[in-house]
């Protein structure tokens, strides 16, 4: 099986299992978060995890390493004060200060190209520790 790539940035490409995977949770609702890394040494963007439409935003960030950095993005529902139901997708860049130095360059010089393939995030979150993409702050952002 052949797979296409996007190119992400200088040397970056995207794998279509993260645009695939993209496009079931944005349009079937069948992931509620989707993960992805960076794999040094092949130079991909890959998918590392996908929550289920059971799963909450916690298991998202419990899935999150301490010490490696991570991109992902989170499907919100929420009713609005008028009583609409809406959905509002979010894109994490996850960066904690634990992670190497190598690591958060490479991500943060690789963000851009991995959103412009994922077309229709509403909000991006920028995070080194779980209080700042706290759920507060997702709630907040969606307003």
């Amino acid at each position: 099986m052949a797979m296409a790539f996007k190119m992400a940035t200088t040397g970056m490409w995207v794998t279509d299992e993260c645009k695939n995977s993209f496009h079931e949770m944005k349009w079937k609702k069948v992931h509620k978060y989707i993960v992805f890394k960076i794999d040094e040494g092949s130079k991909l963007v890959t998918v590392d995890k996908v929550g289920g439409p059971g799963e909450s935003y916690d298991d998202l960030a419990a899935s999150l390493p301490t010490d490696d950095c991570r991109y992902a993005v989170f499907d919100f529902d929420f009713v609005t004060v008028d009583n609409c139901r809406k959905s509002k997708i979010f894109f994490i860049a996850w960066a904690p200060t634990a992670s190497r130095i190598r690591a958060k360059m490479l991500y943060a010089t690789s963000k851009d190209g991995l959103r412009r393939v994922l077309d229709g995030i509403h909000y991006e979150v920028q995070a080194t520790d779980p209080d700042e993409m706290g759920m507060d702050v997702i709630k907040d952002r969606a307003k």
